[in-house]
């Protein structure tokens, strides 16, 4: 099965099976459908409640085989599904926002996705090493700082926030990694900041703060006004003391909240019961990650920051929940 995926490429095959998903298959036609699921990095969250996703998913909708796809984060997701490679696609919701508005990275060019269900709020890590000299948020001034992986919904917000601070990529030395390299560089001195966006506690930083005795960087309150009003569908939000080994402090940072969105073509039918079925088995994705408690019907009304999937819609509304209108597709 996988040689034969590699063998189409995954962008076709996807194109392929939604192709039968939206029509009637022919009596030899196969009765599978093959849900590509964009997730991000094996450092962060994405790929573990992936994958989760992927096994309930592939355990309880019939007919349905759900892979969960190592991507570079929400950015390329996104593009991914607007381009039916990957069917369903987690993602920031800065980044969706802009994307289903077509604006910033999408300007003038509207992504084809619809939300599903939020997932859990994301936190803005901006990580060093004791004794750097680096204490707040300005003090990355001609340092070196991993601002994310290319593509990745890490640094397609730390361009927003740095840049609601007056803070610009020429202001210190770029580098572009993955969050497992941005711990293995801090530990090897070949970067001075690392910053990650994901829910805490991940585990790359928990593995850096075994080896490396660490800061986190806590934003003021003043600041995250700033980054507020220019971006309000990010919020303020404290890591409490202890959330790192060596961190007796509380950070405060810029959180955003993560969707699970689709590919807007997808059936009604397929998206509701991959929406019912991931909320008839919350109690699963809580195991893999303790963030899934955030997975609620209630989060996934209140966070959205795009349309919902019809089929979406159709599943909160038969759980006696009332959907917004500008939640309805089709209207803004």
């Amino acid at each position: 099965m996988i040689s034969s995926i590699k063998k189409w490429g995954f962008g076709a095959l996807a194109l392929l099976i939604l192709a039968v998903i939206l029509c009637p298959p022919a009596e030899s036609a196969p009765k599978g459908k093959y849900l590509s699921i964009a997730t991000g990095g094996t450092g962060g969250v994405y790929y573990p409640y992936g994958g989760g996703l992927a096994e309930i998913w592939t355990r309880h909708v019939p007919g349905v085989q759900a892979v969960a796809e190592v991507t570079g984060g929400s950015v390329e997701n996104i593009r991914l599904a607007n381009r039916g490679e990957s069917l369903i696609a987690q993602t920031m919701n800065d980044v969706l926002y802009q994307a289903y508005h077509g604006e910033g990275r999408f300007k003038g060019k509207p992504q084809k996705v619809l939300a599903m269900f939020q997932m859990y709020p994301h936190h803005f890590h901006v990580v060093t090493l004791k004794g750097s000299g680096i204490k707040t948020i300005y003090d990355i001034k001609g340092k070196r700082v991993s601002v994310g992986a290319p593509g990745s919904g890490t640094e397609f917000k730390a361009n927003l926030v740095l840049g609601a601070l007056g803070l610009t990529y020429k202001d210190f030395k770029v580098q572009r990694l993955s969050f497992t390299e941005n711990a293995n560089a801090l530990k090897d001195g070949t970067i001075d900041v690392g910053i990650w966006d994901v829910a805490a506690p991940t585990s790359s930083v928990m593995d850096l703060a075994t080896t490396r005795d660490i800061d986190l960087i806590s934003f003021s309150d003043e600041d995250i006004a700033k980054i507020v009003k220019a971006y309000p569908y990010y919020s303020s939000f404290e890591l409490p003391p202890g959330t790192y080994k060596g961190q007796d402090y509380p950070v405060k940072n810029p959180s955003v909240w993560n969707t699970v969105a689709c590919n807007s073509d997808l059936p009604e039918d397929m998206v509701y019961k991959l929406v019912k079925t991931a909320f008839e088995n919350r109690d699963y994705l809580e195991k893999i990650h303790p963030f899934a408690k955030y997975t609620t019907l209630e989060n996934s009304l209140k966070a959205s920051p795009i349309p919902l999937h019809p089929g979406a819609v159709k599943y909160y509304q038969e759980k006696g929940l009332k959907v917004p209108e500008h939640l309805q597709k089709g209207k803004k």
